[in-house]
């Protein structure tokens, strides 16, 4: 039976696991009752509060007793599954007492934010040419009123150009803010990383800020893993109680280049589909359907000569090592120290491409291949948890290989099984836990190779894992928002 790492239930609390505690301050013996007029009354519930109606504890936003002795609660109200809207509720006390009352609502908040920072310090940059180009509607409509109920501080930015991201993260102040938050696609995220990437304090810079996604873009793959949905509202609500997660990041060395990757690395069919269709963005995530059927059944392949750096070579070791971690309580904070702040990227301890291969690999040729496949996280489209084994922080990539002479109905029951959930068991998947890989193309003259979800040239190219160096806001504190194995 598969291990679940996230749930369905987008308003689930991550705050409830039992082993979590109470932020400093506040006070065991506060009632959790607080009488609100003669006949009402305000209780903490296991999972709710409890008043006129009953208020998840994950969808309070914040509350406060003001001067005139009134408590107020805002919250997200969930107008359906996919939308939720800031609203408040707001309740003067029957016997006027500040002290009680501060005490109470510390509690409130307490339950609603558990592990989570509250009143996060976020540079939210808003991409106006992501997806099909609504992002910034998107954010003011739906996401922002999320953020400003919760108290957040908020630095918005508008990027005006590809690559804006990585110059702004490069100058970014990292003391003055907790979050990027990213109104795009994964473009942006791409873009944040590698300018963190880029700075004389680039491990402390990656540590300490954590990059989110609040999806308005057509891949919107960080936010379906770590907020469980690519819903804009329902984002910003899982951001706001996101709790900060270790994740690793991966150095790609191609020509005389080192950048990071956080999603994915393909080359073959799956590289093709995403980057071939471009002038098919109206069509959203059904592009990348379309585009890999049609290439599908043409049964193209993509010679290559491969060297895999392995920690588990088989579906068994796979499965086990993805339900150790995932059967982990939930962790109550991020452990990592903190770098010291002239501390750059990490040392490849397998050189760059243009190096001679470690003397423990070897390059074996793959002259049938139809998918090279290495994915960081579990969700890469909304009905593609193609790697249903990964972990955020285990030191591993997920390597998928398949082989491109097979029969056009196996590779048709392969793209149906990825949405069913069977994709990992099946025959002719090849699903290995790496460390590292060099992969060199042969015998094209042209062809497609992507780096999460960005076109490089199409030329060999070296990868290396670098375990927890880079840092997202996550529902579980360890997992991805998706089912595994």
């Amino acid at each position: 039976m598969a291990v679940t790492g996230g749930q369905d239930d987008p308003f689930r609390d991550p705050s409830l696991a039992p082993q979590q505690h109470s932020q400093p301050g506040t006070a065991a013996n506060v009632p959790d009752t607080l009488a609100v007029g003669r006949d009402a009354s305000l209780t903490l519930g296991t999972d709710s509060l409890v008043a006129t109606r009953s208020i998840p504890f994950y969808n309070v936003l914040w509350a406060e007793h003001s001067e005139n002795g009134d408590v107020t609660i805002q919250y997200a109200h969930a107008v359906s599954a996919k939308v939720v809207r800031p609203a408040m509720v707001s309740y003067k006390l029957d016997k006027p007492d500040s002290r009680l009352a501060e005490a109470w609502i510390e509690k409130l908040l307490d339950r609603a934010y558990g592990a989570s920072q509250r009143q996060k310090r976020m540079k939210v940059l808003l991409n106006p040419f992501g997806g099909q180009g609504g992002a910034v509607t998107m954010y003011h409509k739906s996401i922002a009123p999320i953020l400003a109920a919760a108290r957040c501080t908020l630095d918005v930015e508008t990027t005006q150009h590809q690559g804006h991201g990585v110059d702004i993260a490069q100058s970014l102040d990292i003391e003055a803010y907790d979050v990027v938050a990213c109104c795009s696609g994964d473009g942006i995220p791409h873009e944040v990383w590698n300018g963190l990437g880029k700075r004389p304090d680039a491990a402390r810079a990656l540590a300490k800020v954590a990059v989110a996604q609040l999806p308005c873009g057509s891949g919107n793959a960080l936010s379906l893993n770590f907020n469980g949905s690519d819903s804009p509202s329902l984002a910003a609500l899982a951001v706001v109680k996101g709790l900060r997660t270790p994740l690793d990041l991966a150095s790609v060395t191609q020509g005389d280049r080192r950048t990071l990757s956080f999603l994915s690395q393909a080359v073959g069919i799956v590289a093709e589909t995403d980057l071939a269709t471009e002038h098919l963005r109206w069509m959203g995530s059904a592009r990348f359907t379309w585009g890999f059927l049609v290439r599908l059944l043409s049964q193209t392949i993509y010679p290559a000569d491969i060297a895999v750096k392995t920690v588990h070579d088989n579906k068994p070791a796979v499965r086990e090592a993805y339900r150790a971690e995932a059967s982990k309580p939930a962790p109550t904070s991020d452990s990592r120290p903190v770098p010291a702040a002239d501390t750059a990227l990490p040392h490849l301890k397998y050189g760059t491409i243009n190096d001679p291969l470690p003397d423990t690999w070897e390059l074996i040729p793959h002259d049938q291949l139809g998918n090279f496949y290495c994915g960081n996280i579990a969700y890469m489209s909304p009905d593609a948890n193609f790697f249903s084994a990964s972990l955020p922080s285990d030191g591993c990539l997920d390597l998928v290989r398949i082989r491109g002479d097979i029969a056009r109905m196996t590779a048709i029951k392969m793209l149906m099984a990825v949405e069913n959930h069977t994709f990992f068991d099946m025959d002719g998947v090849d699903y290995q836990k790496i460390e590292a890989y060099r992969i060199i193309p042969k015998n094209q003259e042209s062809g497609y190779i992507s780096i999460d979800g960005e076109r490089v040239p199409f030329d060999g190219f070296q990868v290396e894992v670098h375990k927890g160096l880079g840092t997202v806001l996550s529902k579980s504190g360890h997992l991805c928002e998706a089912r595994g194995v």
